[in-house]
């Protein structure tokens, strides 16, 4: 009984550690491999005797665990959309394959690198046939509320790259000073003008003409006014006023040359000029192309509209909204936010790509080019958005090296090795003394 449990030990010790061999073998052959997580061989021992008596061998079985928990170094890349995650989370990607035939219904795996660049139809793709995923961003770029307990709302990310975009005006801001002597009794009350441009919803540009008439003393040796007219005009139609304004400033101590009131017009445009909020400095005026909203600063507030003793000067005047541009690159930013770049410098926002989380990483199932799936051992998985919860961060221009060690595997690979051959010599030392039982029958 012994001498042939002796045999199953050895037979063991063979089987076990040619199986730690083989992921061994595994790891060293892909540590050069973005995203490998390596595979870990333990050994336990099986005992058969139960006390007392003789002894029988047990031998040992191998557990063997890939351990996608651990994460490996970031390296730096050149190409914006090679992503890393780094902390936890994993990235959604689906197979090339199946979304050609099954589109948005691919299946959904989870990787934690990726190089991904467009392939001839737009889809972000790497070169093992991974295709990355998010979720489609609304026209105005923000993300609607998705699922996050399921896959059902993630779409292949797909780039139209001849895409064109445009971006009409919404709202300005004028930082405008106003000459302090143009009100005063000797002024010649020259009207000061200036043009804004703003894009329309077909991206043409057009202008918002604004002058600003300064209120003279009627006599010499009146004091000034400090008052300004201001009236707006749109390109589309020059000859009709969309908004009038009496704009006083203050020469107090304190507050010298901001806005102390501004009173609209009651009468023009027809129905009366939009109110001014003096909290915000925020008035609204109506272009052809829609409603913009402009900032001329609030009451006591020398960041928009002033009045000093200094020549007619647009300080700061901005505007948001763009011309028609052509699509220039795309970035994935910390946050997973996919974003669409033009040459005019607008940036849209067309995909979010959340980062998946599971209570076991440990207990996914591992597929070919370090791609994973759920299953009952891993947890249910929950989308996050990236930062947020349990998760990191997603790296651009960045790719996640192998976690192999090779000096720790060439090592182990030795004592591999010896145990090997020590558990041959135990299976040869059992078939000599096998054959010396033999010898006494006869």
């Amino acid at each position: 009984m012994s001498i042939s449990s002796s045999l199953n030990a050895g037979v063991a010790g063979l089987q076990t550690n040619a199986q730690r061999l083989a992921s061994i073998s595994d790891n060293i052959a892909n540590s050069s491999t973005f995203g490998y997580k390596r595979v870990e061989t333990d050994f336990e021992s099986m005992v058969l005797s139960g006390g007392g008596g003789s002894y029988a061998a047990g031998g040992v079985r191998a557990n063997t665990q890939r351990l996608i928990d651990e994460r490996g170094t970031l390296v730096s890349t050149s190409n914006a959309t090679d992503l890393a995650v780094r902390g936890g989370g994993m990235l959604p990607v689906a197979q090339a394959a199946q979304v050609q035939t099954a589109g948005a219904d691919a299946p959904m795996f989870l990787t934690t690198t990726g190089s991904f660049r467009t392939d001839s139809e737009g889809y972000l793709t790497s070169q093992s046939g991974l295709v990355l995923m998010g979720w489609p961003a609304a026209t105005d770029g923000s993300i609607p509320p998705y699922p996050r307990d399921t896959a059902d709302g993630l779409e292949p990310v797909r780039i139209n790259t001849g895409q064109l975009a445009g971006n009409p005006t919404t709202a300005m801001s004028l930082g405008i000073n106003l000459p302090a002597t143009s009100t005063e009794a000797d002024s010649a009350g020259a009207i000061e003008q200036i043009s804004v441009e703003y894009f329309d919803n077909l991206g043409t540009s057009q202008s918002v003409n604004i002058t600003f008439e300064p209120d003279v003393p009627a006599l010499p040796g009146d004091p000034a006014t400090n008052t300004w007219t201001m009236r707006m005009y749109d390109s589309t139609d020059p000859s009709v006023i969309i908004g009038q304004y009496e704009l006083e400033f203050t020469d107090a101590r304190v507050g010298g040359g901001s806005l102390a009131d501004v009173t609209p017009s009651t009468t023009v445009p027809a129905g009366g000029s939009a109110p001014y909020d003096d909290t915000t400095g925020l008035l609204t005026i109506n272009v052809a192309a829609g409603p913009i909203e402009i900032d001329i600063g609030a009451l006591g507030d020398t960041e928009g509209l002033s009045q000093l003793s200094y020549n007619f000067a647009p300080i700061s005047v901005t505007k948001d909204g763009s011309a028609i541009g052509n699509f220039v690159g795309v970035d994935v930013d910390a946050n997973g936010f996919v974003r669409a770049s033009f040459d005019t410098g607008e940036v849209r926002t067309i995909y979010q790509v959340p980062l998946i989380n599971v209570p076991n990483p440990n207990g996914l199932q591992a597929f070919d080019s370090q791609t994973y799936t759920p299953t009952r051992q891993s947890g249910s998985f929950f989308l996050w958005d990236a930062g947020d919860g349990p998760t990191g961060d997603i790296v651009s221009f960045a790719r996640e090296e192998s976690t192999t060690d090779v000096a720790g595997e060439l090592t182990d690979m030795i004592k591999t090795q010896r145990a090997y051959s020590s558990s041959a010599k135990v299976i040869q030392t059992v078939d000599e003394m096998l054959q010396e039982t033999t010898n006494i029958k006869r």
